[in-house]
């Protein structure tokens, strides 16, 4: 078996647990019949950036990408129609302006005008270069909680196995990238590398500082629930 095939097996298994990762969200929704103060637009982003991924590796071809993506994109569409049914009436009409904007306008738009106005070539970088975009804006939630460690100086909420698989993801994928000579695939995940790198050394080093105080604490709660997701 290629080096190649073995590392993309190891990125969909990475990338699976860390699409899985908010299980325990979600269950709390749907137990709570609330989404109280959780936000949705990490997962639109998230929904978006995995299925612009699956469409790339249809495309490409590659297949271990198209696999673990289409899982992805399934498994966050779930979370999405969650969100939607358990959301209070404000945050369920911007939710679903989201995702018709972003999840069916968008991605509709980009698979009909590259399919239909462009050469092979042409269609497979146009995506790429999307895919590569909005997974660089998928970065804020791990920035978000670099920020927040900083802030509060406690790893509270950065919970140490999400941020590990999340470097594991990044690893895998950027090794994956650089055996197929795929930059697409690369350049987001070698910049998700030195996140995780970073966010692995932030919790290193302050995973043995007392907690913060209450409201400090709650000054960081914003920041839990965020996902990070590139498993590209």
């Amino acid at each position: 078996m290629e080096v190649s095939v073995i590392i993309g097996v190891l990125g969909n298994i990475f990338a699976s647990l860390l699409f899985l990762s908010p299980l325990d969200t979600f269950w709390r929704i749907i137990k709570n019949r609330s989404t109280e103060e959780f936000e949705s637009i990490p997962y639109t982003i998230l929904l978006l950036n995995a299925s612009l991924w699956t469409y790339y590796g249809i495309i490409k071809p590659v297949f271990l990408l198209t696999t673990i993506n289409g899982f992805g994109a399934t498994v966050v569409a779930i979370y999405v129609v969650i969100f939607l049914l358990f959301a209070p009436p404000r945050m369920k009409v911007k939710t679903a302006a989201v995702v018709v904007i972003l999840n069916v306008g968008f991605l509709v738009g980009v698979i009909l005008v590259t399919s239909l106005a462009m050469n092979k070539q042409a269609q497979v970088n146009t995506t790429g270069v999307l895919c590569v975009c909005v997974t660089i804006i998928s970065f804020g939630s791990p920035l978000a909680a670099i920020k927040t460690v900083v802030t509060t100086k406690s790893v509270e909420y950065m919970p140490f196995f999400l941020t590990l698989f999340y470097f594991l993801v990044a690893t895998s994928w950027s090794t994956y990238g650089i055996l197929i000579h795929d930059t697409f695939i690369l350049i987001p995940n070698g910049i998700g590398f030195f996140l995780g790198v970073a966010q692995l050394i932030l919790y290193a080093w302050y995973r043995n500082y007392p907690k913060p105080s209450e409201n400090v604490l709650e000054e960081g709660d914003q920041h839990e629930h965020l996902i990070v997701p590139s498993s590209d």
